[in-house]
Order: structure tokens, then C-alpha cells, then sequence
């Protein structure tokens, strides 16, 4: 059996600036927030709830109800938690983490992402984000009600159960996955839910999920190894 002494173990956990920027990875399931520092932006946005410590004067806000405008407001009120932000605004140091899940930062360029709206940790406030709505009530039924759409110039940290799978998406090659298991995807895709139900499958003896989503055209899929219940009917 190994052991510590408390200055041992204070010097290995302690907290350790590596230089990263305004989004750095403390752990890969801790994110820090350097805010407002030489050169960083002073707010960023993050889910709501995720905020396990912090240092330094920072003011947490609360989304407004006409932030995003009305069509957000109303699917936010749909999607619940999972898509409710919290702006972090001042100079100091945010650590963020989501059940313990691992966090991939990703640097847009002008570029657009689809995120399942329960995955989106943390984002810059100049990047653009708009809440959709799975158009079938088979996305209740899956899981998959809700996403956000994220547009612009700047840095976005997502969550993911374990290391997640790119899966890529090629003209009449299209590719299936399970809602509960999908993180994101490119935003040349539309996904549709494609259902599968049969007496098999009520008895448990189903060769597949019943209710999956098909991605057609050209684009990339992010799938992670454990399929997570966003939401439940009844």
C-alpha cells in the first residue's frame, strides 16, 4: 500500500499553470478558466452547474431570459438543465467539471459544430450558440430532444463519457449511432432518427437499438463508449 505525507500529496494534486491560454486543462476532467489575465478574455459562457471552484473576483450570471431571443428562451424551457449557461465574468481562475467526465477543448475557426446540449461544458462569448430541437417525438422517447448549434471564432470545451470515436461520414456511405451515445457532429449534417421497432425488441431481443440517428452527406460523427440518458418520458 502507498502513501502520502500531506505536503506530498499537496505538492502532487496542487494546481499548476501550464501556460494554455484562457481554456486549460488542469486534469482531463477538470477545465481551467483564466479570465481576464495578460491578453485573455474577461467572460466566458459555461453549463450551468459546473463550476467546482474558483479564485480571484469573479461574478457568475445567469443567462437572461431575452438573451438569446425568444425561440431560445422557448426551447430552453423544452430542453432543461442541459442547456441553461451560466456567464463567468472577471479576473480569475473558474474550474469547471460535468460528472466526472473527460473535457476536449476545440478551437473554431469561422467554422460551425453541433454538440448534443447535455456535452457543451464551457464556450467564448463571442462564439454563437442556438438551441435545436429534434423535429420527431422519437427524440423524447431517445434522449436526443436537444442541441446547440455553435458558430464563430473561439475556444469550446465538451464533455464525453471516456474517450470518445470520430466516426466520419461519406456520400452514400451513411452512418447510424445511437443518441444517447452521439456528442457531436458537423454542421453539414442533418441527422434524421430512424426507428426500428419490433416484437423482438419489446421481448428484449432486439437486434439493435430501436431509435437511431442517420447521418447522410459528407461530415464526421463524435460517438463516446457509454450511452447516457439525457431525459426519460412519463
Amino acid at each position: 500500500m502507498s502513501f502520502f505525507t500531506l505536503d506530498e500529496y499537496v505538492e502532487k494534486t496542487r494546481q499548476v499553470d501550464r501556460g494554455q491560454g484562457l481554456f486549460e486543462l488542469e486534469t482531463p476532467r477538470m477545465l481551467e478558466l483564466n479570465l481576464g489575465g495578460p491578453g485573455l478574455a474577461s467572460q466566458a459562457w459555461i453549463k450551468m452547474g459546473t463550476m467546482v471552484g474558483y479564485t480571484g473576483q469573479v461574478k457568475f450570471t445567469r443567462e437572461g431570459i431575452m438573451e438569446q431571443g425568444v425561440g431560445n428562451l422557448l426551447k430552453k424551457a423544452v430542453s432543461g438543465e442541459g442547456a441553461r449557461l451560466t456567464r463567468a465574468e472577471g479576473v480569475g481562475r473558474v474550474y469547471l467539471a460535468d460528472n466526472a467526465k473527460k473535457v476536449t477543448v476545440l478551437k473554431l475557426n469561422g467554422e460551425a459544430l453541433f454538440v448534443n446540449g447535455n456535452d457543451v461544458l464551457a464556450f467564448e462569448s463571442n462564439i454563437r450558440n442556438e438551441i435545436r430541437m429534434m423535429k420527431k417525438l422519437t427524440g423524447v422517447l431517445a434522449g436526443g430532444l436537444f442541441n446547440v448549434r455553435l458558430e464563430g471564432d473561439g475556444l469550446l470545451a465538451i464533455t464525453s463519457h471516456y474517450d470518445p470515436v470520430t466516426l466520419l461520414v461519406e456520400p452514400g456511405r451513411p452512418v447510424y449511432t445511437d443518441p444517447n451515445a452521439t456528442v457531436a457532429w458537423s454542421a453539414s449534417l442533418q441527422p434524421e432518427l430512424k426507428t426500428d421497432v419490433s416484437l423482438k425488441t419489446f421481448f428484449g431481443r432486439g437486434s439493435g437499438d430501436s431509435i437511431q440517428m442517420r447521418f447522410d452527406g459528407s461530415g464526421f460523427v463524435l460517438i463516446q463508449p457509454f450511452e447516457e440518458v439525457y431525459f426519460q418520458a412519463g
